[in-house]
């Protein structure tokens, strides 16, 4: 038994291996952003990631996720929404939600769910939104699925394999707005299964089966979902006999007033019997998307029908097979005197031929967007101006192949009552000097039509005027009556003169080329309230991001955000937010920053200066430069001395100087060596070299030191240079001889070296007494035989 006992418990631990590793190896998802909602979709996961808790809004949509554990979703009790579609789903546990109490939306389509479990949706008390389309189940289950959903409004179910539908099913919901039924190969339906609801505010149904096979089933379905209240939207369905269009009698019967068919196909003989079942039925509102005609629109048949409170008829991407060799529909006369409401979209019509336009008598609004019609073609549908639709409000003829302005305003001009005109996106390019337009015409779109410049041809009653994405570069209209102004997507470089525009509240000028605008240009526009500038090339100038940040909210309101406003240059600034944009003193006050700055230099100078007076530094600079350049230019070797000592005394002292020191000093034995300026400086040279020379040269300097000395500038010199001397060799060659008393203060402070030699040292006073000048002379011989250099 002990020997089992170690691979046993391997063996446990193995088992265990593949869970632990699993947690170990959950990936995170770092796609989230400020709102709370993390992206984690199409990232091929398995399993769900790691998120922060906080979370809200979750996208797990387009993995390959195959089971949701207990514990996936347990961390996250805040989040309020849940994508899970797409992915391959086929096991849930009971209670992977039991912890997403408010959770609003969860979408579970397009998995591999084979069976729908209650306790999923038991604790998610909060939710709005489910969406179960698309996935393997058959039916809903045992009942009551949905008995805890008291609060849902959206509910998607169904798909190609679910079967059956029974009358518990939906127990528990009421007042939904939306329901999507994929029921396309339902074969069992339980009378009252969805009239259990009540009245829900848009129905799509895709009956593609029960319509085909089973026509009584599918009016069973209608029955329940029909109601005066609902948009009904019947979708991938064949209208092509009597048959297949039976149930729709379910929607006269209970009133229905709003119905759209979606991705159908229908023949000429579909059209009739539809027709006919309609007749004076409630439908007000008719719309056909995404589908197909087979036929040429002979449906004379029904020509005598009277769809009497039919006012929108609504066509989108229908295709209609031969289109060129359908009728003129000239016979429904009983049928098109009633629409107020015409839309023909992306459909291919080319021509609607006047007496068709001349039956739609009440008709207020048209759309023939995104079709074939060209100037020809619309001179036809107009009547050639004749003003046949005489209670026309709106007219769509955006994404044609229209050429003419001119013309256009030519079969425009008697419709009394037009207000709104949209002629975007079609091939204009001039506009005409002038045009002759409905006085009651307020909104007017030409954007993406090519245009270069505009011209008075636009009508002074316009209210809204859209010239968005064109190539203009000026506007100097005077418009009295705009009030909103669209030119996005052009070449302004700056804004329209408000002065023109006295009621203009809301100007979009995006994607132009505007380097910036000021307070001045707001303040034209006397009734401005919004404005969207971003997107352009802005210059982050002083003067503009100092308006910008300080001032133009208090003007107008930036509909697109601060964030779309952003510096285009300088380089430096390129990409930055211009209410983020700081600019230094010196980019923003230039002429103010120079001059503090030369007032600081010139402060700076002249302080240095009084400081270099008050210390001599310009003399100490003057002696410095004066000694390096004498030091420059003499080439004396400093081991040739000539002389004992140089002699630097006031002229007015020479008398003392030539009877008693010369005399003294060079008869004494051995005789003194002296260097006197008036006997030995070389004639004619610099007074500085001389000076400089006689210093070198000697090994003393003695200084007869009197008031006349102190105050000769030439003994000045030698007494600078001495200085400069004694600093550069750091010795003490000068010997001081003082004839008189005198104080040291005369000596000037400059002089530090030789004030503190002064201080330090003993000097050599002339005694007045003869007997004491014996001594005087030999110590002043003493001092010159000195050893110290």
């Amino acid at each position: 038994m002990k020997v089992l006992v170690l691979p046993l418990s391997s063996l446990f631990f193995l088992c265990l291996l593949p869970s632990h590793s699993a947690e170990w190896e959950r990936k995170k998802c770092t796609q989230c952003d400020k709102h709370l909602f993390c992206d984690c979709s199409d990232q091929n996961l398995v399993q769900v990631p790691s998120i922060p808790e906080n979370v809200q809004g979750l996208n797990l949509s387009h993995n390959q996720i195959e089971v949701l554990k207990e514990d996936d979703l347990q961390e996250y009790a805040q989040l309020k929404t849940l994508y899970l579609q797409n992915n391959r789903i086929r096991t849930i546990h009971n209670r992977t939600f039991a912890s997403l109490a408010n959770l609003e939306s969860l979408d579970l389509s397009y998995n591999f769910l084979a069976s729908l479990s209650w306790p999923w949706f038991d604790q998610l008390l909060s939710l709005k939104r489910l969406n179960l389309l698309g996935n393997l189940y058959t039916s809903l289950g045992s009942g009551f699925l949905f008995r805890q959903l008291s609060r849902l409004r959206s509910l998607r179910l169904g798909n190609r394999s679910f079967r059956s539908m029974g009358r518990s099913d939906l127990v528990g919901l009421r007042g939904l707005d939306e329901m999507v039924l994929h029921g396309s190969g339902l074969q069992s339906y339980e009378d009252g299964s969805l009239g259990s609801v009540g009245p829900i505010g848009t129905v799509t149904l895709s009956l593609y089966g029960p319509f085909h096979s089973y026509p009584a089933l599918a009016s069973k379905i209608l029955r329940d979902v029909s109601n005066p209240e609902t948009l009904l939207i019947l979708t991938d369905v064949t209208l092509a006999d009597e048959r297949s269009t039976q149930p729709i009698v379910e929607l006269k019967q209970k009133a229905v007033r709003r119905v759209i068919f979606r991705n159908v196909s229908v023949t000429d003989s579909g059209i009739v019997n539809v027709m006919r079942i309609m007749d004076r039925s409630e439908v007000s509102f008719l719309g056909v998307e995404d589908s197909q005609l087979v036929g040429h629109g002979f449906w004379t048949n029904a020509s005598a029908t009277h769809p009497d409170k039919m006012e929108t008829l609504y066509i989108k991407n229908v295709a209609i097979r031969d289109f060129y060799a359908f009728s003129s529909l000239a016979f429904l006369q009983n049928v098109l005197q009633f629409p107020k409401s015409v839309s023909i979209i992306n459909s291919n019509v080319f021509l609607m031929p006047c007496p068709t336009s001349k039956l739609l008598k009440k008709l207020e609004y048209l759309d023939f967007s995104g079709n074939l019609l060209t100037d020809l073609a619309t001179k036809e549908s107009f009547c050639n101006g004749e003003g046949t639709l005489q209670h026309l409000r709106s007219l769509n003829l955006s994404r044609n192949s229209l050429s003419s302005l001119a013309l256009m305003s030519t079969l425009f001009t008697n419709l009394n009552q037009l207000t709104s005109l949209d002629l975007s996106e079609n091939d204009f390019s001039d506009m005409p000097a002038q045009c002759a337009w409905p006085s009651s015409l307020q909104y007017l779109n030409l954007s993406t039509t090519k245009l270069r410049r505009i011209t008075p041809c636009v009508p002074p009653s316009l209210h809204i005027l859209d010239l968005n994405d064109n190539d203009l570069t000026e506007f100097n209209l005077n418009l009295p009556n705009l009030i909103e102004l669209r030119i996005s997507g052009n070449k302004f470089k700056k804004l329209p003169p408000g002065i023109f525009l006295p009621s203009l509240e809301v100007l979009l000028v995006q994607r132009n080329m505007l380097s910036m605008f000021g307070k001045s240009d707001l303040m034209d526009y006397k009734k401005l309230q919004e404005l969207e500038a971003g997107h352009n090339k802005f210059v982050c100038s002083c003067g503009f991001v100092a308006f910008f940040q300080l001032e133009v909210g208090q003007l107008v309101r930036l509909r697109d955000g601060p964030e779309s406003y952003q510096c285009d240059s300088p380089t430096a600034l390129r990409g930055q937010q211009v209410g983020d944009t700081h600019l230094s003193a010196f980019e923003c006050h230039m002429v103010v920053a120079v001059s503090v700055l030369c007032t600081l230099v010139f402060l700076f100078f002249f302080i240095s200066g009084v400081l270099c007076y008050k210390l001599h530094a310009i003399w100490y600079l003057k002696m410095t430069w004066a000694w390096l350049k004498a030091k420059r230019k003499r080439s004396v070797n400093r081991d040739d001395i000539r002389y004992d000592a140089f002699v630097s005394y006031s002229e007015r002292d020479s008398e003392w100087v030539e009877e008693f020191l010369v005399q003294e000093l060079e008869n004494a034995q051995p005789p003194f060596r002296l260097c006197l300026h008036k006997r030995d400086f070389l004639p004619g040279g610099w007074i500085a070299d001389n000076i400089m020379n006689a210093m070198e040269k000697s090994r003393r300097t003695l200084f007869v030191l009197s008031r006349h000395f102190v105050g000769s500038e030439w003994c000045r010199y030698e007494l600078e240079f001495s200085h400069f001397r004694l600093f550069d060799e750091n010795n003490d060659t000068a010997v001081l001889i003082l004839l008189e008393p005198i104080a040291k203060e005369t000596i000037p402070k400059r002089f530090c070296k030789l004030r503190k030699f002064m201080n330090s040292r003993t000097y050599l006073e002339w005694p007045e007494d003869e007997t004491q000048r014996p001594m005087f002379w030999h110590n002043l011989k003493m001092a010159i035989k000195a050893d110290e250099c």
